[in-house]
């Protein structure tokens, strides 16, 4: 934005289970939002405070995302705290979502419909009081042999005895997932810190530790890239899922389709619907106002 005077931005603050964005109205485009400028709103002392920036724009005004525009009207810019853009967000989706009803840019009534995003358009609809967004088609980033072996990464977390073996997912943005023994682990792994992911990908990682806690149950804890550890992480509850059945399978259990997956800031459902897999859950919007400096 330009730096001439101060700078004043209208903002609605939400959250997914406490995972929390911005939300920036820009709907003809005339907005750029730097990483200075995502840094400065996502700032928990110096500006609103948020795990990611989300600029609420028409899709056809935006070239990367302009061949969406024929399905969906809307897109969901979103960036990390850290100022980097990223593909998706479940959680940052539903309340991207919530945002279009409450401000009358989707139908109040609307059965369902298309988001656009950077890995392509998502279909959502209202359950209720929840909102249930697609999250298009999954992917077991080593195939079946990564599963035979033990994992296709390992990784390193600081608080926990390792390396230990992982599985990868791509999900429209890159996860991995690891299963600890127990809740003490889980209790005893230190964020604060990002994990060591060996080999490292390309454009970082999502990293989620999970618990099994019974069938289709799960309880997790997540250190998102570019953030840090979040109380929820839409994408990642869908990865950890789709570990969890995919490590229950290969001991023999059974193959649940619909998972709970219990996290710091609440619960969250997962379907899994053969290569594809969708995320049910609240998003709350808290309060307006103008961030200035």
């Amino acid at each position: 934005m330009d730096d001439d005077g101060p700078v004043r931005l209208r903002f609605t603050k939400g959250h997914g289970t406490q995972n929390d964005f911005v939300l920036v109205p820009d709907l003809d485009a005339k907005i750029q939002l730097s990483p200075d400028d995502v840094r400065w709103l996502a700032d928990r002392r110096a500006g609103v405070g948020a795990d990611g920036v989300i600029r609420v724009v028409r899709t056809r005004e935006v070239a990367q995302v302009a061949d969406q525009a024929a399905v969906a009207e809307w897109f969901m810019d979103y960036h990390n705290a850290d100022g980097g853009v990223a593909e998706m967000c479940g959680n940052g989706l539903r309340v991207f979502v919530q945002y279009l009803r409450r401000e009358g840019l989707v139908a109040e009534d609307a059965a369902g419909f298309q988001v656009a995003t950077r890995s392509g358009p998502k279909d959502v609809r209202l359950e209720g009081e929840l909102i249930a967004v697609g999250l298009g088609d999954w992917r077991q980033v080593g195939g079946p042999e990564a599963l035979a072996q033990g994992g296709d990464a390992s990784v390193q977390v600081s608080g926990l005895p390792g390396p230990v073996p992982a599985l990868s997912f791509d999900l429209g943005n890159p996860h991995t997932v690891v299963l600890l023994p127990g809740e003490a682990e889980l209790a005893a792994a230190d964020l604060t810190r990002a994990p060591v992911v060996e080999p490292h990908p390309p454009q970082g990682t999502n990293v989620e530790l999970v618990v099994p806690l019974g069938p289709g149950h799960v309880v997790m804890r997540v250190h998102e890239r570019g953030v840090g550890e979040t109380r929820s992480c839409g994408t990642g509850a869908a990865a950890a899922a789709l570990a969890a059945r995919a490590w229950a399978i290969a001991g023999g259990g059974e193959p649940h389709e619909d998972w709970r997956v219990d996290v710091p800031g609440g619960t969250l459902v997962v379907r899994v619907r053969g290569q594809r897999v969708e995320l049910v859950g609240p998003a709350v919007l808290a309060f307006d106002g103008v961030a200035t400096r």
